[in-house]
């Protein structure tokens, strides 16, 4: 059996980012060079953003 590996660019530092199994829209991965949160925006063709900080919920 065979491993396809997924591999795109992080957008922070250019470094390859590689998923060992088909990533999932809005999956969060991190880059393995910078360590920026990444957020799956498109799996086909494979798409990551620079994930948007938490925000803190203070029950408003």
């Amino acid at each position: 059996m065979t491993t396809h590996v997924q591999t795109t660019e992080c957008p922070e530092c250019d470094a390859r980012v590689e998923f060992s199994r088909p990533p999932l829209c809005g999956e969060i991965a991190r880059c393995g060079d910078c360590g920026v949160e990444l957020e799956v925006t498109s799996a086909s063709p494979l798409a990551v953003v620079v994930a948007p900080p938490v925000q803190e919920d203070w029950g408003e």
